[in-house]
């Protein structure tokens, strides 16, 4: 289960279950677009894939280097998203990769 780490959300790794926050890098695993992450602690190595249904309205989670943001998709323009926070607080565009859909 993630949690909250001040600014970020921290989650666990598939095989010790150590909370971190990890930003992930995007990366092309068998052709497709995946999200690659790994466990500082085990070593671990494991992947995503890029969100390709994101539709209008969805409930999302958006990994920055500088915080961990929730809100819902206002548009969609090729690889980009964007993001509009609770009651309006922010509006965002931001790379497709970085959106996890809830």
């Amino acid at each position: 289960m993630s949690r909250s780490v001040g600014r970020h959300t921290a989650d666990p790794c598939p095989r010790c279950r150590v909370e971190a926050v990890r930003l992930g890098r995007p990366t092309t695993v068998g052709g497709r677009e995946v999200v690659a992450y790994s466990c500082e602690r085990c070593a671990h190595e494991w992947n995503r894939p890029v969100e390709d249904d994101v539709e209008i309205d969805d409930t999302v989670r958006v990994d920055l280097p500088e915080a961990t943001l929730y809100g819902s998709v206002q548009q969609r323009e090729g690889d980009r998203v964007q993001v509009r926070g609770p009651a309006g607080a922010w509006l965002l565009w931001v790379e497709r990769w970085r959106v996890i859909v809830y």
